[in-house]
């Protein structure tokens, strides 16, 4: 594996019954980077970021951390590697009967022998970074939609793992709000030198956050692009994605300009 390369997917390929999801993926993805995964829905996507913490195995393949190969690994030998791994869910999957402090310092309770007095330590400190203060005693369901990302999003960093996943960070925000978790996104991959996959179907999003854009597509990566890259490509499978299909005309009238 190149040195600059944390990620890697070799041919990996995963169906549920018929139905083909993955279908011979071959990615990498570099160190430090923002990599989105774009493409339809049920292309996919979260499938892929599933299976790079064994939470989905893949029927064929190999799947690559940090030069150690995950798809042969066992489930003692994956606790290690999801230390590694971050990861940030659709829903932010915070858990309702716990505190704001339990909830970001889990995974600390599950991975080290810290006393409790130094995992709410982490957890202020982290709850900061994504610009929350002096809720620690809260419970989620007083939260906000946004303020609920941003808690999963700070319990998926607590444990300063070199990789993160996002899983539709944006999915059922205002607009003011996504911008708010994207510029997050950013921010902490800069502060924390963090690797960071991101699944979206948002291009705005995608545009505002990534380094690269890779295209999911019928069960295949067909394209892996800067965002020029990405705005400028001739593919129609790409230009149908990213105008949903609306003629110029059309998208100049609704105001969105590639």
């Amino acid at each position: 594996m190149a040195e600059d390369v944390i990620i890697e997917y070799r041919d990996v390929s995963k169906r549920f019954g018929e139905h083909v999801v993955l279908d011979g993926v071959n990615l990498t993805v570099r160190r430090g980077e923002t990599l989105t995964i774009v493409g339809r829905s049920g292309t996919g996507k979260s499938v892929m970021l599933k299976t790079l913490t064994g939470l989905v195995p893949v029927d064929a393949g190999r799947i690559f951390v940090d030069g150690d190969e995950v798809t042969a690994m066992e489930e003692d030998d994956m606790r290690e590697v999801r230390r590694k791994i971050g990861m940030l869910f659709q829903n932010a999957a915070l858990f309702d009967s716990m505190t704001i402090f339990e909830n970001v310092a889990y995974p600390l309770a599950e991975h080290t022998d810290y006393s409790e007095a130094k995992r709410l330590e982490i957890a202020k400190e982290t709850l900061e970074m994504v610009d929350l203060q002096g809720i620690e005693d809260q419970f989620p369901g007083e939260l906000s939609g946004g303020m609920k990302k941003r808690v999963g999003l700070a319990r998926a960093i607590a444990l300063r793992p070199p990789i993160v996943l996002y899983d539709e960070p944006t999915t059922g925000l205002d607009p003011i709000t996504s911008n708010v978790i994207n510029r997050l996104i950013r921010r902490l991959q800069r502060k924390l030198e963090i690797t960071s996959i991101v699944v979206t179907h948002d291009l705005e999003s995608a545009f505002m956050i990534t380094d690269r854009i890779a295209m999911l597509h019928e069960g295949k990566i067909i394209s892996v692009q800067t965002t020029e890259e990405f705005r400028r490509a001739q593919d129609e499978r790409i230009h149908e994605f990213a105008t949903g299909g609306l003629s110029e005309e059309e998208l100049r009238s609704v105001g969105r300009v590639l």
